[in-house]
C-alpha cells in the first residue's frame, strides 16, 4: 500500500520516499499492479509505468472509496515538552483511529508550536501500517480560549484530573460527533475548566491513574473505540 498526494487523469504519482520504498525497497518494477490510497479518501489499484525510484507513476486501473465510519472523534490535546511524545500520540491515535485533532495552546503548555509537515509523514506511516485509511484532519495549534468558543460537536468532553467527573465512556452516544480535550503535564487551570464548563464542555475522567497527555490522548481514542464498537 502506497501513499499519493497528485492524482488526476487517471495518473498518481508517489513522492520520494514513497518511489524509494516501493521501487527502491520492495523492488516492484514497470507492469506491476499495486495499491495506492489518497488524502481524498480513496483506494487505487494502479499499474506502475514509470519505475523512477525518485518520481514512480502509475496508471489507475480501478477505484473505490475508502469506508467511512458513522462516528467522529476530534481530540483538542496540548502539545507534550518533549516533541517525540506528542508524535507517539497521533501515531496511535491514527492507528487506533481518529478523525480530527487539534495541538491546543493553554496556561500551562511548555510547548506551543507543532512542525505540521513532520506530523503528516507520521499519520501516513500509521496508516500504512493500521490500514485505517481514513486520512484525519489536522488543524493548526490553537489557543485554549478561542478554541472553546467555536466547537459545534454534539458532546464536547474536558479530561480533567481535579474535578468531581463522570466516565468519559459514559459521554459516547453513537452517532454523535465527540470532542475531547486533553490537557498538557500540568493540566489545565482551574479558570480554562470554568471556562470550558460556561460553554457547556462536560468534566470526564479516563480512569482511575494520572495519566501522561499523550497517554490520555491515546485512551481517549480507545475508549471511544470500543464504546462504539470500532475495537
Amino acid at each position: 500500500m502506497f501513499y499519493s498526494e497528485i492524482i488526476e487523469n487517471e495518473i498518481c504519482v508517489l513522492n520520494s520516499d514513497e518511489s524509494k520504498h516501493c521501487i527502491g525497497v520492495l523492488r516492484h518494477r514497470n507492469g506491476d499492479i499495486v495499491d495506492v490510497f489518497s488524502r481524498s479518501g480513496e483506494i487505487y489499484t494502479a499499474k506502475i509505468i514509470n519505475d523512477s525510484h525518485k518520481e514512480c507513476v502509475l496508471n489507475i486501473i480501478d477505484a473505490k472509496p475508502v469506508y467511512k465510519r458513522p462516528e467522529f472523534l476530534h481530540v483538542a490535546i496540548a502539545p507534550t515538552k518533549n516533541s517525540d511524545r506528542f508524535e507517539w500520540f497521533v501515531e496511535k491515535a491514527v492507528e487506533i483511529g481518529v478523525e480530527e485533532i487539534t495541538p491546543l495552546l493553554c496556561e500551562h503548555s511548555e510547548r506551543r508550536t507543532v512542525k505540521t509537515d513532520r506530523i503528516e509523514k507520521i499519520i501516513v506511516s500509521a496508516m500504512k501500517q493500521s490500514l485505517n485509511l481514513n486520512f484525519p484532519k489536522i488543524n493548526q495549534a490553537v489557543e485554549f480560549k478561542d478554541f472553546i468558543g467555536i466547537r459545534i460537536e454534539k458532546t464536547k468532553c474536558i479530561a480533567y484530573c481535579e474535578e468531581k467527573t463522570i466516565s468519559f465512556a459514559e459521554t459516547i452516544s453513537s452517532g454523535n460527533p465527540t470532542l475531547a480535550m486533553i490537557g498538557p503535564e500540568g493540566d489545565f487551570s482551574k479558570h480554562e475548566v470554568e471556562m470550558a464548563i460556561s460553554k457547556e464542555f462536560i468534566p470526564v475522567s479516563l480512569g482511575r491513574n494520572r495519566l501522561r497527555t499523550e497517554t490520555a490522548g491515546t485512551v481517549s481514542c480507545a475508549i471511544f473505540q470500543s464504546v462504539t464498537g470500532r475495537l
